[in-house]
C-alpha cells in the first residue's frame, strides 16, 4: 500500500507539471512564474528552497549525535539566510528586470564578471542537487528495497519530467501542496513518537547534560567553527539563483519581502520537528542508531518498523515532498544561469522562443551531471555544505559590494571572486585548524579591496 501511494504521488506531481506548462509562454514564465506568485505560493516556495533531505534526514541524524550545536548550519543558518534576503536584497533586486543573479553582475560590473560568476555558481548546485537525489535513493531503498543507485536515477527521472515541462510554475504549485503534506506528516509522527517517549518533560529529562548547548566552548578554534556553521548557508546561500528566482517570482516587491520573512519563520519552526522526531526515536528505540548502517536511515527505519501504514504514508509523503520540492528548484536555478548567462551570449540567441528551448535543454544537462555526482558521494550533510561554501567564497562579497558600495569596480569583483576561490581551495587542501571557508571569505574581501585600490590608482 505504501509503495502504491508513493507511485500515485509521483504521477500526480508529473501531472501538475503538465498542467502548469499551459502557463509557459515565455522564458520569464518558465524561470520566474511570470512574476505573479501571491504570498502563499511565494512563501511556501521559499520555505521549500532548502527544506529537503538535509533538514529531515541529515540534520536529524546530526542532532541526535552532536546535540543542538551540531545543527547550527541548518535549520538556524538557513533561516538566517532568508531573513537577510528579505532585509538586504529582495527590494533592490526586485526592481531590476533580470532573470538571474549573474545578470546583476553583468549590469553592475561587466560581461567578464557575469561569465566568471556563472562559472562559479553553476557547479555550486551540483552538490546540493546530488544531496537530494541521494535522499531519494535512500527513500526508495527503505520503502521498496531497491538499490540506492537505482532509486537515485528513478527520482531524477520524475523530478526532471515535471521541472522540464512546467518550470517555476510547476515548482511553486507543487511546493505549496508539498508544504502542507510536509507539516502534516511530520506533526503526526512527532506526536506519535512524543507520546511513546513519555511526553516533553520526560524527553528533556533523559537528554545528556549539555545536549541543548547552543554556544561553543570558549576557545578560538571552537568559536571559528561555530561562526563557519552560521555563515555556510546563512551568508553562502544569499547569492544563489534558486533563492533569487523564488523571491523575484512574487507578485510585488512587498510580497517578495514578506515571503522571505514568512519563509524564514516557517523554516525555523517546522525545521525543529524532524529534530524532535530524531530525539524521540533514540529514546524510544535506543539501539536503533547503532543498528542501521547509515545514521541518515534512522528515521525511515523506525517509521517502517514501528508505525502503522497511516503514519508511514504521512511520513514518507512528507519526506518525498520535501526532497522533490528542493530538488526541482535546485535543478532549474543553475540551468537558468547556464542558458541565460553562458549559452545565450556565446550562441547569440535572439528570440525568447529559442531561449526557452535552451532553458529546457539546460535542465536536462544539470540533472544528469548532478545524478552522476550523487552516485559517487552519498553523505547528504557534506554535499549540502559544499554547495553553499562555493558561493560564499566567490559571490557573496561582489553581490553586497555591488548593491551597497557605489565605488565597487569591475576589477574588484574579478579579484574578489578569484582570490576567494583560490584561498578557499588552498586552505582546504592544507587542512588548517581554521575552517577553510573563513580563509576563503577573508580572501574574497581582500580581493575586492585590492581590485578597487588598483582601479582608482589607474584613474
Amino acid at each position: 500500500m505504501l509503495l502504491t501511494f508513493i507511485s500515485c504521488y509521483l504521477l500526480v506531481t508529473i501531472l501538475i507539471g503538465v498542467i502548469s506548462s499551459r502557463w509557459i509562454k515565455s522564458s520569464q514564465d518558465y524561470v520566474l512564474a511570470g512574476r505573479r506568485l501571491p504570498l502563499a505560493l511565494a512563501s511556501s516556495a521559499l520555505f521549500a528552497t532548502w527544506f529537503g533531505s538535509e533538514t529531515v534526514l541529515g540534520a536529524s541524524s546530526e542532532f541526535v549525535e552532536h546535540g543542538l550545536i551540531g545543527v547550527i548550519e541548518d535549520p538556524f543558518g538557513a533561516a538566517l539566510c532568508l531573513v537577510l534576503v528579505g532585509l538586504l536584497i529582495a527590494r533592490p533586486l526586485y526592481r531590476l528586470n533580470i532573470l538571474t543573479f549573474c545578470d546583476f553582475y553583468r549590469d553592475r560590473f561587466s560581461r567578464r564578471v557575469e561569465l566568471l560568476s556563472s562559472l562559479c555558481m553553476v557547479p555550486s548546485y551540483f552538490g546540493w542537487i546530488a544531496a537530494q537525489l541521494v535522499a531519494l535513493g535512500i527513500l526508495f531503498q527503505a520503502v521498496a528495497g531497491i538499490p540506492t543507485l537505482v532509486g537515485i536515477w528513478v527520482g531524477t527521472a520524475v523530478v526532471l519530467i515535471y521541472t522540464y515541462v512546467g518550470g517555476l510554475w510547476a515548482i511553486s504549485i507543487t511546493d505549496f501542496i508539498q508544504t502542507i503534506v510536509i507539516i502534516a506528516g511530520l506533526l503526526f509522527l512527532a506526536l506519535d513518537l512524543g507520546h511513546a517517549a513519555g511526553g516533553i518533560q520526560s524527553i528533556l529529562a533523559k537528554t545528556p547534560e549539555g545536549f541543548f548547548r547552543a554556544i561553543p566552548e570558549p576557545t578560538l578554534e571552537s568559536s571559528l567553527h561555530y561562526l563557519a556553521a552560521w555563515i555556510t548557508i546563512g551568508l553562502g546561500s544569499i547569492p544563489q539563483q534558486d533563492v533569487f528566482q523564488r523571491v523575484m517570482a512574487a507578485r510585488s516587491e512587498k510580497i517578495a519581502v514578506q515571503a522571505s520573512y514568512l519563509g524564514a519563520g516557517m523554516y525555523l519552526t517546522v525545521g525543529f520537528i524532524p529534530l524532535f522526531i530524531g530525539l524521540c526515536t533514540v529514546q524510544v528505540y535506543p539501539n536503533l542508531l547503532g543498528s542501521v548502517a547509515d545514521a541518515q536511515l534512522m528515521l525511515p527505519t523506525v517509521v517502517l518498523q514501528h508505525t502503522g501504514v497511516g503514519l508511514q504514508i504521512l511520513f514518507f509523503g512528507a519526506l518525498l515532498s520535501a526532497i522533490m520540492s528542493t530538488t526541482s528548484g535546485a535543478i532549474l536555478a543553475p540551468a537558468t544561469i547556464l542558458a541565460e548567462n553562458i549559452i545565450k551570449p556565446h550562441w547569440k540567441i535572439q528570440s525568447d522562443k529559442q531561449l526557452l528551448r535552451v532553458l529546457r535543454g539546460s535542465v536536462v544537462a544539470v540533472a544528469l551531471a548532478s545524478t552522476v555526482m550523487a552516485s559517487l558521494k552519498t553523505n547528504i550533510y557534506d554535499l549540502v555544505a559544499l554547495s553553499s561554501v562555493l558561493s560564499l567564497v566567490s559571490l557573496f562579497v561582489p553581490l553586497m559590494a555591488g548593491l551597497y558600495w557605489k565605488k565597487a569596480t569591475e576589477l574588484g569583483a574579478l579579484l574578489s571572486i578569484g582570490f576567494g576561490m583560490v584561498g578557499w581551495l588552498f586552505f582546504d587542501y592544507i587542512e588548517t585548524s581554521t575552517p577553510s571557508l573563513l580563509w576563503g571569505l577573508g580572501a574574497t574581501i581582500l580581493g575586492m579591496i585590492v581590485g578597487n585600490i588598483i582601479s582608482y590608482q589607474k584613474k
